[in-house]
């Protein structure tokens, strides 16, 4: 493979149905394919594929994988495939099936809004059939020797519910004019056409092309073949128990509703046999709910399938039936993209053949996160709370971080500092956050400022969310110490800082934002649209502590890299910020910070915010804390603000506080959730993993493993037992596992640790002592405690 600074040199030719005209191609799905003889003997194919907007390839009708990965306008993503093993000798034949999304705009049926698109619909493969000795056999690069065929049974449309909007629509195929079997080579594709070539993937003279081309960064996204635990209820006059195959009459209409048994992301497939002219819906729901009598939502237990009331709402990908299936090679529907479900309701109304339905059963499909972390405790009810929150992490994280796989799927940068660092406390794999960190660099707004979420195709700025990804990159460093991959984003956190700074005002506060930008803090029922009030009336203390924070944060990393003035200068300006919120919004009467300059507001995002900017420290900081939780006057975090009022209370050495804080999550155990809601306001996710807190506290705080220094090239261990007895586990580092395990028995304290070896630790143990070892790798410590 010929290589040029690291990049391919591409033979193949982007290629579609007809030359880019107008407006573009619109939404559209479009096959192509290509048969190749294959001669006896060994022989190898690696392929480099992509597309605008999203493929599936096939080789000899198995599927290969999906993509390409989801990048922008500077970086169209290739995935690279070794196919060798599904070859055999005779003809074989290379298929893909590509849909292009439509430039309809944002929150249209027109594809997702995370699925970055140019107005023309695309496909190019490089390829070489070649020898065991490497010698070529066939190319097989995208050209004018593919043939290719639009598939006019399919289109996206408005399921009048709720996540289509950034989802870009529901399918709704046409099963009889379906190219079905279209990727098996003994499909007969005589009448298709010639592919039409029209771009090169590279020009002379610098000339960027619409595609530029950029290796996959992430492994693919396996599918694992699932089946669902239990038919719930149904239309169906006999025991529901093992119902499929279902047969239905002429005319009939039916239905039934099955549980997955969590929530899940995957691939719904159905089977069919006959039935012509059947329409058959699917809908995706994430939980049993009712509505109230003003027609809002009601969730309740969202299990609770027998109350009556009690229904599946949800968005439904619609499929008509061809009839052309039989029980031995049965119709088959699934659609393009993977849905979010726990629960699934299908809907069938027959015509004039009956209908078999054979089976129904699902690919789960999701990030393949290898989990090195484990913990468990004397207090039983802790466990859901780990499990749940590795599920919610794992159906949050595809081709991206996500905020909500079932709504929106889109990545946000303050679900997504608080996703990559619960990632990093179990599993060794930054691979998925390296790539979050490089896409919101890529968002970067002429003004400095950051997208607050991307990718995407409609720009959104939440001013307060570019200061988390300053944080991303201090996580970054803190567990993974690669200042080289940080000193790349320094010029873009520069940036960023600069955009605060401009926007500071005389009294030393960052002024109220652009009015075209969303000052987002926290979900808070007093906040309309999760905005503090105190914004309608001046500067909010919380962006100009947020700033302060983030300096403090860029400094740390402007020195690991050798830039001593800059992290100089953004000390200073940390301090003047600080300075400036105690000198306008400390209130002597409440002792506390309020929201604003002369404002009469206040919440606990304020006060914990002062702790984390370093402007409360020791015994000011205790105070400020336990009069924050001691207040239930004030605007109270939410589940993602909480973490960083865990930070607050760990600072202030009140860590023992934050026990008492998980009824929420316990709450929502009791509510019979699988994965952690949105938020305490509302009614709409039931799964965002920007409330998987306890990820980061079991390990890091209960256990308590930390970096000492970045990289983990030195480990602290400083567990806080509060009132459990014992705790044991596993934490990850970029070095290894470190396993403790840690009892209080009869007033004696009894750790244990197992770490890396060759690396030195410090142990703190709950009476204040400090131990030293030049080796994590077995630490036994006994300490009488009262």
């Amino acid at each position: 493979m010929n290589q040029t600074a690291g990049k391919r040199i591409w033979k193949g030719i982007w290629i579609w149905t007809e030359a880019p005209q107008g407006q573009g191609s619109g939404t559209g799905l479009v096959w192509f394919r290509r048969k190749f003889a294959v001669p006896d003997g060994d022989c190898r194919l690696v392929v480099h594929v992509s597309a605008d907007s999203r493929y599936r390839l096939f080789v000899n009708g198995r599927s290969v994988g999906v993509g390409p990965c989801k990048g922008d306008a500077g970086r169209q993503y290739f995935e690279t495939y070794d196919v060798t093993q599904l070859l055999r000798p005779g003809m074989n034949v290379i298929a893909a099936k590509v849909l292009h999304y439509g430039m309809g705009g944002p929150m249209t049926m027109s594809g997702p809004s995370s699925v970055w698109r140019s107005p023309w619909g695309a496909f190019i493969l490089d390829g070489e059939l070649a020898s065991a000795e490497g010698e070529t056999i066939e190319l097989l690069h995208t050209d004018e020797r593919w043939r290719c065929k639009q598939d006019h049974s399919y289109a996206l449309v408005h399921d009048s519910w709720m996540s289509a909007g950034w989802l870009g629509g529901m399918e709704h195929v046409n099963g009889m004019t379906a190219l079905s079997g279209a990727e098996r080579a003994t499909y007969e594709d005589a009448d298709w056409e010639p592919a039409v070539c029209f771009l090169k993937p590279m020009n002379k003279y610098g000339v960027l092309t619409t595609f530029p081309l950029t290796a996959r960064t992430i492994p693919g996204l396996p599918e694992t073949p699932a089946a669902f635990s239990n038919i719930l209820r149904s239309s169906l006059e006999t025991d529901t128990a093992g119902a499929f195959p279902v047969g239905a009459a002429p005319g009939s209409t039916g239905w039934i509703e099955l549980d997955a048994g969590e929530l899940t992301t995957g691939y719904v497939g159905i089977a069919f046999a006959g039935g012509r002219g059947a329409t058959v819906r699917i809908r995706y729901a994430e939980c049993y709910e009712s509505r109230t009598a003003e027609g809002k939502r009601k969730k309740g237990l969202r299990d609770d399938w027998t109350t009556p009331g009690q229904m599946l709402c949800g968005d439904a990908d619609t499929y008509l039936v061809s009839g052309r299936g039989t029980k031995e090679q049965p119709e088959q529907y699934e659609p393009f993209w993977f849905r979010t479900f726990r629960y699934v309701r299908l809907e069938w109304t027959a015509a004039d053949e009956p209908l078999v339905i054979i089976h129904v059963n699902y690919r789960e499909t999701g990030y393949p996160l290898q989990i090195e972390a484990d913990f468990r405790c004397s207090a039983p009810e802790f466990r859901p709370l780990w499990d749940i929150s590795v599920r919610t992490l794992r159906r949050c994280m595809h081709e991206t971080y996500e905020d909500c796989p079932y709504y929106e799927q889109l990545q946000y940068a303050m679900d997504t500092a608080l996703q990559a660092l619960f990632t990093y406390s179990i599993s060794g794999d930054d691979r998925l956050a390296r790539k979050a960190i490089h896409d919101y660099h890529c968002s970067r707004l002429p003004d400095g400022m950051l997208q607050s979420r991307f990718p995407s195709v409609e720009p959104q700025v939440i001013p307060g969310f570019s200061l988390y990804w300053i944080g991303m990159l201090h996580d970054h460093y803190r567990f993974f110490g690669d200042a080289g991959f940080i000193r790349m984003y320094l010029p873009t956190a520069d940036g960023v800082l600069e955009w605060f700074r401009r926007h500071m005002g005389e009294e030393g506060l960052v002024e109220p934002a652009d009015p075209h930008y969303w000052s987002f803090i926290d979900w808070v029922a007093e906040w309309p649209n999760g905005v503090p009030t105190a914004n309608d009336q001046g500067p909010m203390a919380v962006h100009s502590l947020l700033f302060a924070a983030a300096l403090n944060q860029a400094a740390e990393l402007n020195e690991a890299v050798g830039r001593a003035a800059t992290a100089a200068e953004y000390r200073a300006l940390s301090n003047r910020l600080n300075e400036a919120v105690r000198r306008t919004c400390w209130s002597e009467e409440r002792q506390l910070f309020r929201d604003g300059p002369d404002v009469e507001a206040y919440s606990q995002h304020t006060q914990l915010w002062s702790v984390l900017s370093g402007l409360m420290e020791g015994e000011a900081a205790k105070r400020l804390m336990k009069q924050t939780l001691g207040d239930q006057s004030l605007a109270q975090a939410s589940y993602p603000m909480m973490h960083f009022l865990f930070r607050a209370l760990s600072a202030a050495d009140l860590y023992d506080e934050v026990y008492r804080l998980w009824q929420p999550w316990h709450e929502m155990v009791n509510l019979r959730l699988t994965t952690w809601a949105e938020s305490p306001v509302g009614n709409r996710s039931d799964c965002h993993a920007w409330g998987a807190l306890p990820l980061h506290e079991f390990p890091a705080e209960v256990l308590g493993v930390k970096p000492g220094a970045p990289g983990f090239a030195s480990i602290r261990i400083e567990p806080k037992p509060g009132p459990l007895l014992w705790a044991e586990g596993t934490a990850a580092t970029a070095q290894g596992p470190v396993r403790v395990r840690w009892e209080y028995t009869k007033g004696m304290f009894h750790i244990e640790v197992k770490g890396p070896a060759n690396i030195p630790a410090t142990l703190r143990l709950p009476d204040g002592t400090l131990r030293s070892y030049k080796c994590c790798g077995n630490i036994e410590e006994k300490v009488r405690i009262p």
